[in-house]
């Protein structure tokens, strides 16, 4: 392969390692995993976990059995690719109990999004790039708005990413916009709260310099506007590339909390990415450097430097 590949395509008959870092699959969510992983052209490898027995009412297994799939399934060379049956919780118990070296070794793309955006923000950390992409247990069930998300990510893996690639159609004008000259970045962040909840500790991100996306669900403006204002008085905004703005679902529009943090930075934002707890949801590769136009209103993959 040439050296511009950023995640490079997954081989024929790529087998996914299935593991539930977090939360439990929902009822009668668990049984479609397998057949639509196959009907998406790839194999599947289900983790214990994800049958749990289920931990203290929210988690999909004890902290023990989490840690263990998902250590084995980046240590496994039958896996090509890890991905979270689902999000929820309890990914953030694991952090200070992973395998660092193992982590920095495999170069596997880690695959989900939501709860899991503690664990990408680990693997950025160690330099790999991974994909945050709607997960089977959790969204691709849901529906022709869910498989059609499913068949995106689908593509993107079989095909992977190249510099120069877009990551998506261009988005159509927002209320959030803010213009400004294109800029480049490292592509960091998720979810809102999960990202919140990982100051103070060792495992968030350098956001100097980034192109920072940011999404939600059920967050009520007043929410939105105490978790902006926590990463405003932790410096973690003063000196941002660019932001890159998804879904924010299952709640009033934070639309006027969020112009107030985010425009006054004088960096580009670009709103309405599909991407979040929301469907269209396209895949987005985090820890990736990408470029952010707010003229042509588009995101594209850039190689490292």
């Amino acid at each position: 392969m040439t050296n511009d590949w950023i995640l490079p395509p997954l081989p024929t008959g790529a087998c996914l390692g299935v593991v539930a870092p977090a939360g439990p699959p929902r009822e009668g969510t668990l049984p479609l995993v397998v057949p639509m992983i196959e009907r998406l052209g790839f194999r599947a490898k289900i983790f214990p976990g994800c049958q749990g027995p289920a931990a203290l009412g929210h988690l999909a297994a004890g902290d023990a059995q989490r840690l263990q799939d998902l250590h084995a399934a980046f240590a496994d060379p039958a896996v090509d690719a890890v991905i979270g049956v689902r999000g929820g919780y309890g990914c953030m118990r694991l952090l200070d109990q992973l395998d660092m070296t193992l982590l920095r070794q495999s170069t596997k793309p880690l695959i989900g999004y939501s709860d899991l955006t503690a664990l990408h923000a680990v693997r950025q950390s160690l330099g790999h790039a991974g994909w945050h992409a709607p997960m089977p247990a959790s969204d691709w069930h849901r529906g022709e708005a869910g498989w059609s998300d499913a068949l995106a990510l689908a593509a993107r893996l079989h095909g992977g990413l190249r510099a120069g690639q877009p990551l998506g159609p261009a988005v159509p004008p927002h209320p959030l916009d803010r213009p400004g000259p294109a800029v480049a970045g490292v592509l960091a962040g998720g979810n809102l709260a999960v990202l919140v909840a990982l100051m103070g500790t060792p495992f968030m991100p350098d956001l100097r310099g980034a192109v920072l996306f940011l999404e939600d669900v059920g967050e009520d403006p007043y929410k939105v506007d105490r978790l902006l204002c926590q990463l405003r008085l932790g410096g973690h905004l003063a000196e941002l590339a660019g932001v890159v703005l998804g879904n924010f679902s299952e709640a009033d529009p934070p639309h006027d909390v969020m112009a107030d943090y985010l425009h006054p930075l004088g960096c580009p934002v670009l709103a309405g990415w599909p991407a979040g707890h929301a469907t269209p949801h396209l895949p987005l590769p985090l820890g990736a450097r990408v470029r952010l136009d707010p003229g042509a209103r588009s995101l594209t993959a850039l190689q490292l430097t």
